[in-house]
């Protein structure tokens, strides 16, 4: 696919009407999340879960062990200490590279028209592609049982596009503004309520085609468990405020299981 609006409902998604991304970027700065449901049209969606399904076999799967704020732990600070608490993380990934050329998800991220959307929601001048070959679009897989840990975001904002929903479980929750990561202030008690079950958490309904725009760096979220044997299945599409930059070696391994 080639063409964006083959692609994309411009009806329903306007991206290039300064009006809609006005009231998409002042719902972003109010609630710090904006969902646009039925973005992809839907022979385009089933077209995407078909080619999705057909690369899981090449996914690299993995278990991971993470704190909340994706850092390595503290030596001085106690295990018990919620900096250091533990968390899992289960999924598996395709990435950049493994798309097929030829895929709705390369016209997506690689479109002029789009970038400039997100880069006017996001208030960004503009959006760069990954300069390594893996992490400017990754398909995420969760089967039965796999989930993502409670976390923040290291970026200021997340693009991601479900293409399949589980039969149960697989929950976008999350609780807004807990920490202010550029003062310093990590809010462990906060953090500590919120993985103990003593605060409220909003939860995201997000269906099949649905675009979801998340600031994330200081709202912590997770997905729960899927439940049932159909796989949630979720694009990640990623961009740089600057270009020439590379995910951390450290980071495609631990998520990719490779440099490139």
């Amino acid at each position: 696919m080639t063409d964006l609006a083959a692609i994309i409902d411009m009806s329903t998604c306007p991206i290039g009407d300064d009006a809609f991304i006005a009231t998409c970027r002042d719902q972003l700065d109010r609630d710090g999340v904006i969902t646009i449901p039925g973005f992809i049209r839907p022979e385009a969606l089933a077209a995407l879960v078909a080619e999705a399904e057909a690369e899981k076999p090449n996914a690299f799967f993995t278990t991971s062990m993470h704190n909340t704020y994706l850092t390595p732990a503290r030596d001085d600070l106690p295990p018990t200490h919620v900096f250091n608490r533990q968390i899992t993380s289960s999924k598996g990934c395709i990435t950049t590279d493994q798309v097929p050329p030829g895929s709705a998800l390369h016209t997506i991220h690689d479109s002029d028209t789009f970038r400039r959307f997100l880069a006017a929601i996001v208030g960004e001048d503009a959006l760069y592609e990954y300069a390594d070959p893996l992490s400017s679009i990754n398909v995420h897989f969760a089967d039965e049982g796999q989930e993502l840990g409670w976390h923040f975001d290291n970026s200021s904002f997340a693009v991601t596009l479900l293409l399949q929903a589980p039969r149960d479980g697989g929950q976008f929750q999350y609780v807004r503004d807990l920490r202010d990561a550029d003062a310093g202030d990590m809010n462990y008690q906060g953090v500590s309520d919120v993985l103990d079950g003593r605060t409220a958490t909003c939860e995201l309904a997000i269906s099949p085609g649905m675009l979801v725009l998340f600031r994330g760096r200081n709202s912590m979220h997770r997905v729960t468990p899927t439940i049932g044997p159909l796989t949630r299945i979720l694009v990640v599409l990623a961009y740089n405020n600057v270009p020439g930059i590379s995910l951390s070696e450290a980071a495609r391994m631990t998520f990719f299981g490779r440099l490139g």
